[in-house]
């Protein structure tokens, strides 16, 4: 039996919050690509953040990325893949160098050389790949960290393609479950696969109370990302919630004004909600929001090739070069 005291020491003890524990070291060595001079650079940088919509990258978008580099060193980050972005964007611009670091495990995100050369860039790029990966090795971990120091404290570019646009928001779809499709989700906005992340990987400023999505027209996924705005609606102390959508081959690019233009060759949706609350948003239930105005609303910015049209992130008020539109979705349909 313990004696008072010693009984008093463990009770304290447990009452103590568990330390994190580091993942032990990887199983396989980590993977780098570099093109470029493998000498650390500093440059003058400008934020920036870059939303991409998947398939065929748009350049002059990745040269906006670029051109607020400074010319210093770029980082692509992915779970999968090999060195696919290093000559592309290398060959772009007048950069020192470009370097892929594969994470594809949680050992990796806490290599301290990972953290140390995420933190040294001057332009960070997510690839594509799946996002619950992402999600799963990176969140709470030193990746986290030194990507949320580049947005953040650093104040560099920084962007995603398909997945990688899918982690930028202060909400995201975490794919968890696997992917959803818009009927499904539409029907059944609490089904398992229609997993939604909520305020704890990044924080980047513009996108607070927003949920993006990528392969947007191409894929139908307005249904199901007309889903999870209801949910958050329902769900989290918000009064708007908002989204954004982009088609693939197109890109949205912010500046530090918090102003988005649509580059590439087909659309992004800006997507927010009037005021209220879904009609019926619960478990076992088709989404019904409706209402005597659409309760949806969309702005539609059709992308050009040097950029087009002005969404102001800051207000979501401010906008040019589109076209609004007024969803509402009734008894699971998108009308």
């Amino acid at each position: 039996m313990l004696s008072p005291l010693k009984f008093l020491i463990a009770y304290f003890l447990w009452l103590q919050p568990a330390a994190p524990v580091q993942p032990a070291s990887p199983a396989e060595p980590l993977q780098l690509f570099l093109t470029g001079d493998s000498a650390d650079v500093e440059a003058r940088t400008q934020p920036g953040l870059l939303l991409a919509g998947g398939s065929t990258d748009v350049t002059a978008a990745m040269r906006w990325m670029i051109d607020r580099s400074g010319g210093g060193d770029v980082v692509v980050i992915r779970s999968s893949g090999a060195d696919g972005y290093n000559q592309y964007l290398y060959e772009l611009g007048s950069i020192n160098s470009v370097e892929t670091i594969l994470i594809n495990s949680r050992e990796k995100a806490y290599l301290p050389l990972v953290a140390d050369k995420i933190r040294k860039a001057e332009m960070l790029f997510i690839a594509g790949g799946d996002q619950w990966n992402y999600v799963n090795y990176w969140k709470n971990s030193p990746v986290e960290d030194a990507i949320n120091y580049l947005i953040n404290t650093k104040k560099v570019p920084v962007g995603g393609t398909s997945a990688g646009c899918a982690i930028l928001g202060e909400y995201y779809f975490s794919a968890q479950y696997n992917t959803i499709q818009s009927a499904e989700a539409l029907e059944s906005p609490y089904h398992i696969s229609n997993s939604i992340g909520r305020s704890d990987f990044l924080t980047a400023n513009f996108l607070q109370a927003t949920i993006t999505d990528s392969h947007y027209s191409q894929r139908n996924r307005q249904g199901r990302h007309f889903s999870w705005l209801a949910r958050l609606l329902v769900e989290e102390p918000i009064q708007l919630a908002k989204g954004i959508g982009v088609d693939e081959k197109t890109a949205v690019a912010i500046d530090e004004k918090g102003i988005a233009t649509v580059f590439g060759t087909n659309e992004a949706w800006f997507v927010w909600n009037l005021p209220g609350k879904p009609v019926v948003c619960e478990p076992g239930e088709a989404l019904q929001w409706t209402g005597k105005n659409k309760p949806i609303q969309v702005y539609v910015i059709k992308g050009a090739e040097h950029g087009n049209g002005r969404f102001n992130l800051t207000n979501w008020k401010e906008r040019q070069g589109g076209t609004l539109r007024r969803y509402s979705i009734k008894n699971g349909k998108l009308e």
